[in-house]
This record gives structure tokens, C-alpha cells and sequence, in this order.
């Protein structure tokens, strides 16, 4: 660790340029960290500007198989993808800083907001504020679906996956691991038989009309030299972190026994940790039922209130949770003080929530990265991609609605359960300030950290003036 963080391990990317410093590297993913608005789709593109357009760390080939990967894997996509990429640049050391330092603002600012809210209730600027950003995040989240949609469709095949993804999930409620399922199965049949649609070889990268190819980034288009699964380094990667991750909830079971809050708590999160398929959306129904109904942790429509929290601050929207834990715990503080009892719940929730990531990243990447050049699971993870802009444009609908209407319902018929808006609630004020950042964004091609805190401003300010 040492000598990465002295810049002592000199060397030269595949492209001619020196390798980034440990320290460049910890600035860099900081940087994400804090323009990580937006969800999965938003801090997705935020990502592949800056590592892929901007730093040249990876070109886009190698980017999408990280992506792809991610997308199996339970838990926050987003996060692991920091992960999977900072352990590409710096090994062990580089995943663990790249992985923390991407959830830390959202743990700041997600509690701080909790705190807020359990001491003062709803208050009117923090509101505010919130009504603002989320302007800016449907911004981002369209950029973002625009950016992997340009990449990843290539084909009328590509985008008949990305549309049957989208009206499977859209209209029919199908879910997300079965749709990433088919898909993948869709492309590893089409790539073992060879058809023209699934052929994504890295050694034949297109180039031009802004593409990164993998010979012009540092990492280069060949395996990394860090890939190759060492049994023995492998086995203490997993001890480690299985001790880290379940040591402290074997302790809080042997110690408060099982009906204490913060065994509840941590068992629960562990347990929801590995079967979060899909992302934050896919879970929060799961969260929000045992959070209200079992445990009694929070009272009907407080989720949505954690919600608002997540989507508008820095960091994987998954990070609801720590809502979810600091209320719980705050409404049963025991011996503790109600506040401190909260922030114990909410860290605890965020840590038996985010430790598994590394362990899948750290277990799985490299035996990715050496079937990377593979035909067959390259096309499948080819026709993930496409299968997961369908789920995005779904996602953007969703939050859409939700931002202009203030009563949105569902159409359960004929098998089909669409999104119905109540037209007599449509807010002309959060229309127009869509309408503002939609513009500022895709016509003047506003910088991000301008776009969310001027959204955020406008927000304050229509407050001021009573408009909302």
C-alpha cells in the first residue's frame, strides 16, 4: 500500500502514457464519488465520461464487459463497476479505495438527512431542495441512457432486445433477472453459432465517431496482468472479507440475542445483500413491506421518503437502507440514546449492505477478464447491455412520471400493469424546471456540478417566492 500511494510502481499504459499514481487515482474516483447523482443509470454515465472519454483509463469494449459482469451479480451495479475498474488500475487496494470512496457521500449526505428528518419532520427547504435536484437527475439519467444506448445498440437485433426488455418490464412487470437471463441466453446461443449480430471480438474495435478504442487507454486491450486467480491469495481475499462482513452480525446474535433491533437489522440487510438482483428499484418493494409490516421500522410512505433522499444525493440508490436502518433503530434505541442508536443502524445497515460487493468483485473479475476475449459469453454479455437499456428507459419513464405528476396510479389489465398518471395533478412548476435542466443539459451542454447545483437553486428559490 505504501509504495502505491509513493507512486513508486513507475510504469507505462498500453497507449504510451505513465500509469496513474495511486493518489491520481484516489482524486479521480473522489470526483465520481460526489457527481454520482442520478441512480445506477446517471453514475453510470458519470463514470464512463470520466474513465472512458475523458482519463482514456479503459475504452469502451472493456468497459461494457466490466459493466455486464456487474449486472449479474447482486447488489448496487454502480458500485461494483468502481470496484471492478479501481482493481483493474491498482489491484486489491485500488478496488477497496474505489469502492468506499464512491458510497462515502452518500452515507454523509443520507445521514445527515436522516437526522434532519427524525429530528425536525419535513422540512420546507430541505423539500425544496429535493424538488430541484430531481430536475437535474431526470437530465443525467436521459444523458445517461442516450450515452450506453449509442454504444451498445449496434445492430436491429441489439435493439430488438433493448425494446422487448423495455416493454417486458414496462408493461408486463417481468423481473429484471429474468429479463437479464433471457438476454444473456439470447447472446451466448447467438454467439456459439457465429451470427454476424453477436460479434463483439475486442481485437476488432471500431474507432471514430467518439469510440475509445482499447489500444488508445492506458489499460490497453489485453488481459491484465493482475488477472490470473491465484487459489491461495483468493482464499484470503474471501476469508477476510466473509470475517468483516458476518463477523459483526455473529457477534450483535450472540451478544443482543435475535429480536434486538440491530440483530434484526443486520441479519436482514446480509440476507437481502445476496438476492438484490436488479438494483435498488428491484428490492425497495421487499425493503418497504418488511421494513412497515414485520419489523415495524418505518410507518407507510416513509420509504418514499428515504427514496427522495437517495435519488437526489450523491451515491447508489440502494443506499435507502440506511434510512431504513437509522429509523428503525431510532424508534427502538434501547438503552442508547435515540440519535446515536439511529446513526449506529444506519452504518450498520450500510455496511452489511455494500461488504459483500467487494467479495463478488474480488472473487469473479478475474475469470472475467480472462474469458474476456471469449465469443460466446462476450455476446451474451453484449446482449445484457442491450437488454439493460431497455431497463434504464424504464427506470427514466419512471422517475419521469414521478417527478411531473404528483399522483401516479397502475393500470392492472390483461396481464399488463402500466404507469397511469393523474393528468388533474400535473405540476407545471416541476415541468418546467424539467424542462430548464432538460435544455441546459442536451441543447447547451451544461457541466454537470453546474446542472445539479443550479437545479438545486432554482429549487430554494421557488421556495422563497412560495411557488412550491
Amino acid at each position: 500500500m505504501s509504495k502505491l500511494l509513493d507512486g513508486e510502481e513507475a510504469r507505462m499504459g498500453a497507449d504510451g502514457r505513465p500509469w496513474p499514481s495511486f493518489k491520481e487515482a484516489l482524486a479521480v474516483w473522489g470526483r465520481i464519488a460526489l457527481l454520482s447523482f442520478g441512480g445506477p443509470a446517471g453514475q453510470i454515465a458519470v463514470m464512463h465520461r470520466i474513465l472512458v472519454e475523458e482519463k482514456r483509463w479503459l475504452g469502451e469494449a472493456r468497459f461494457l464487459h466490466a459493466l455486464n459482469f456487474c449486472m449479474l451479480l447482486p447488489g448496487p451495479e454502480a458500485q461494483q463497476l468502481t470496484v471492478y475498474i479501481g482493481w483493474l488500475m491498482h489491484r486489491t487496494a485500488g478496488g477497496i479505495a474505489a469502492g468506499l470512496l464512491f458510497v462515502l457521500p452518500g452515507v454523509v449526505a443520507v445521514m445527515a438527512l436522516s437526522l434532519i428528518y427524525a429530528t425536525y419532520g419535513d422540512v420546507g427547504a430541505i423539500a425544496a431542495l429535493f424538488f430541484g435536484l430531481k430536475a437535474a437527475v431526470l437530465a443525467i439519467v436521459l444523458q445517461a441512457l442516450l450515452r450506453i444506448g449509442g454504444k451498445a445498440i449496434k445492430n436491429t437485433v441489439m435493439a430488438a432486445i433493448a425494446t422487448a426488455s423495455f416493454i417486458a418490464i414496462f408493461a408486463f412487470d417481468v423481473p429484471f433477472p429474468i429479463i437479464i437471463f433471457a438476454a444473456a441466453m439470447i447472446g451466448y446461443i447467438g454467439g456459439r453459432t457465429g451470427m454476424a449480430a453477436f460479434q463483439t471480438n475486442a481485437g476488432h474495435e471500431a474507432s471514430g465517431n467518439g469510440y475509445v478504442a482499447g489500444a488508445d487507454t492506458i489499460l490497453g486491450s489485453e488481459q491484465a496482468d493482475n488477472s490470473q486467480p491465484r487459489a491461495g491469495a483468493m482464499m484470503r481475499t474471501v476469508a477476510i472479507i466473509l470475517v468483516l462482513w458476518l463477523g459483526p452480525v455473529a457477534a450483535l446474535l450472540l451478544i443482543l440475542g435475535p429480536d434486538h433491533v440491530f440483530s434484526e437489522i443486520a441479519v436482514f440487510f446480509s440476507k437481502m445483500a445476496v438476492v438484490t438482483f436488479g438494483g435498488a428499484y428491484a428490492v425497495l418493494a421487499y425493503v418497504a413491506q418488511a421494513a412497515v409490516e414485520t419489523f415495524g421500522w418505518l410507518r407507510p410512505g416513509e420509504m418514499l421518503d428515504g427514496l427522495g433522499m437517495a435519488e437526489t444525493t450523491p451515491g447508489p440508490l440502494i443506499m435507502v437502507t440506511q434510512f431504513v436502518g437509522f429509523m428503525g433503530a431510532y424508534r427502538d434505541p434501547g438503552s442508547l440514546s435515540p440519535l446515536v442508536a439511529g446513526i449506529l443502524g444506519g452504518l450498520l445497515t450500510t455496511w452489511v449492505t455494500f461488504a459483500p460487493c467487494f467479495l463478488w468483485i474480488f472473487l469473479g473479475a478475474p475469470f472475467i477478464e480472462r474469458l474476456r476475449n471469449n465469443p460466446a459469453l462476450s455476446a451474451a454479455l453484449a446482449a445484457i447491455t442491450a437488454a439493460v437499456v431497455g431497463v434504464i428507459l424504464n427506470l427514466a419513464l419512471w422517475f419521469a412520471l414521478h417527478v411531473i405528476f404528483r399522483d401516479v396510479g397502475v393500470f392492472d389489465g390483461a396481464g399488463m400493469a402500466l404507469p397511469m398518471p393523474d393528468i388533474a395533478s400535473l405540476d407545471f412548476v416541476a415541468l418546467i424546471l424539467t424542462s430548464v435542466a432538460l435544455i441546459a443539459a442536451f441543447r447547451f451542454k451544461v457541466n454537470m456540478l453546474i446542472l445539479i447545483g443550479g437545479s438545486a437553486l432554482l429549487g430554494l428559490i421557488l421556495h422563497g417566492v412560495g411557488m412550491i
